[in-house]
């Protein structure tokens, strides 16, 4: 779900010649060489293949680096591309499996036999920029200081990093990096959900239709807009610093928001004089406003409850029951945190001898000078991001008083929960026995403490942290929590969303817009959009199905399903 701006870069591979992704149509692989058959699930782990080590190697050859764990999980096996460290492992269903592995097969290559019997040069079957998933978490598994890389079901192709990347580095090794690429352009984009005291059958028809349209109206949306919360040259420093702090000082949050957003709304290891100028400039007029691409403020409604328990202590009673979901992040002043520091740790690389699979895996030592920089600008753009998303919390709950008039205290407006999916922060993780502290980037994955975790709210102690899920136009979101087993098994970390299936180009080539408005008219949901002819880049067809995406994250134990929520009102860029 986070935008990745630069995932088309040309990028250069060791291993592969590279494509684009063509659709959700999956080939029939023949099942002599799927791993689930051609690998024994209790082979030893750590056993490399014995495959030819030339730099083209067929789809029957990469399947040899492959293990079935279980019916969720796969490991990649070192030596899947140079220098690994670790294994890395992926969360997938059957179906999710699939479209990986078809990736993987166009990005190989074929051998031929000529008319003499002789083989022909190996071939790819496309070509390209792309590089597969599997080869991008294989190449992070490879970078210093890693002890823990695994990827989410909703996993695809991004700057570097998949997306779906959990990426864990050991602070205690001189060697361990910190990567731009880990965390993503829109640093801390993220999920909130409010909730409200409003049913279904409030919001039906003429009402639901001016709730959008209000919310439209109040909400700036699209790429290069500006906001209406007026913000000052001075404000910006104390919005990089205080993050939440500052909305709630300046009226634009309530007090209480703050104890239900991760990390409390505000990461200490910000630092304002470590971001840019530039970087400052281009945020100045974009607080409160929600951005293009697949960013949205939603409204929804209950559609299932799976955890009556969880449900009850997130103020969610009833099916039917209207909530709001916003999800967006640091907009331009993220984006050039990014690419200041990937200008200044291409140097770094340099200086301090950093080899690496793929140059978009730029990174410094966690403890250089610019690794610290980096670190401390991520975090106050971390920081700008829980800002933005508390003033078009304001802004929502100004629109709905509008149309109900009604206060937003007696619409029962409380924030859920707040949640970020692109950001890389310093934590304590058991591995192997031992307690170790670690900087986990995730990157389009969504943090899931456990239970009785101390960095939970108070309120959600006894239920797990609240992980938001957010679908895609049109279709539903989820609220999971977090779990012991995915505390162990992934550094406590989830999906994020569906994960998108067509590039943005192929959806513009393949859907028509006006499809694609009529498909939400006829589900009842409506929507307001700047720009009608890029709603087909967020078609549910240009994404995997979310529900799929969840029911594997469930099933492999790692979160557990909460609520399920569908949308009857969509506002986008």
């Amino acid at each position: 779900m986070a935008p990745d701006p630069a995932a088309t870069t040309t990028l250069m591979d060791t291993n592969s010649t590279n494509i684009l992704i063509s659709s959700k149509k999956k080939k029939k692989h023949k099942k002599k060489t799927t791993p689930s058959t051609a690998l024994s699930m209790d082979s030893p782990t750590n056993m490399k293949a014995i495959i030819p080590s030339n730099k083209s190697r067929t789809f029957e050859e990469e399947l040899q680096y492959l293990e079935k764990l279980s019916h969720t999980k796969y490991r990649v096996k070192i030596g899947f591309v140079p220098n690994m460290i670790i294994p890395a492992d992926v969360i997938v269903n059957q179906t999710l499996e699939d479209i990986l592995l078809e990736e993987l097969e166009e990005t190989c290559c074929s051998c031929s036999i000529s008319g003499h019997g002789s083989t022909t040069q190996p071939k790819s079957k496309r070509s390209g920029g792309f590089i597969p998933a599997l080869k991008q978490m294989a190449n992070v598994a490879a970078l210093p200081g890693i002890v823990k890389c695994l990827a989410m079901p909703d996993v695809h192709s991004g700057y570097g990093f998949c997306i779906g990347n959990v990426a864990a580095f050991d602070m205690d090794k001189e060697e361990s990096v910190i990567s731009p690429g880990g965390v993503g352009f829109d640093i801390n984009c993220g999920v909130r959900l409010l909730r409200t005291n409003l049913m279904e059958d409030d919001v039906k028809g003429e009402v639901r239709e001016k709730i959008a349209q209000v919310m439209f109206d109040h909400i700036p949306v699209g790429v290069g807009t500006s906001g209406v919360i007026p913000v000052k040259q001075r404000d910006i420093d104390d919005i990089l610093e205080k993050g939440i702090d500052w909305a709630i000082e300046n009226g634009y949050a309530w007090e209480e928001d703050k104890e239900h957003c991760e990390e409390s709304g505000r990461m200490m290891t910000a630092n304002k004089n470590c971001v840019s100028s530039k970087a400052k400039k281009r945020g100045l007029h974009q607080i409160g406003t929600l951005g293009g691409g697949n960013h949205y403020a939603e409204v929804q409604v209950v559609d299932e409850i799976y955890n009556h328990e969880a449900a009850k202590s997130m103020g969610i009673k009833s099916i039917g029951q209207v909530c709001v979901m916003i999800h967006t992040g640091s907009r331009g002043l993220g984006h050039q945190v990014a690419t200041d520091a990937l200008q200044k740790m291409d140097k770094a690389m340099h200086r301090d001898g950093i080899k690496l699979n793929d140059r978009q895996l730029s990174c410094a030592r966690i403890n250089s000078k610019e690794g610290q920089e980096y670190l401390a600008a991520m975090s106050a753009a971390a920081n700008y991001a829980w800002v933005n998303r508390s003033c078009i919390t304001y802004l929502t709950r100004r629109a709905f008083q509008k149309v109900f008039d009604k206060t937003p205290e007696e619409l029962d407006m409380h924030l859920v929960y707040d949640v970020c999916h692109n950001v890389a922060k310093i934590e304590k993780h058991v591995m192997d026995g031992k307690e170790m502290k670690l900087l986990v980037h995730r990157k389009g994955s969504t943090r899931a403490f456990p239970p009785n975790h101390p960095m939970i709210p108070e309120a959600y102690r006894e239920i797990g942290q609240p992980a938001l899920i957010g679908g895609t136009m049109g279709t539903c979101s989820y609220i999971l929590v977090g779990t012991e087993k995915g505390m162990s098994e992934t550094c406590g970390s989830t999906c994020h969303g569906a994960g998108r299936a067509l590039s943005r180009n192929a959806s513009r080539k393949r859907l028509d817009h006006k499809q694609v408005l009529g498909y939400l008219k006829d589900h009842n949901i409506s929507i307001r959009v700047a720009s009608p002819k890029l709603v087909t880049e967020e078609a549910p067809e240009s994404y995997k199905d979310v529900s799929e995406v969840v029911d594997t994250c469930h099933d492999a134990g790692i979160s557990c399903k909460a609520v399920k929520l569908r949308p009857i009102a969509v506002i986008k860029g």
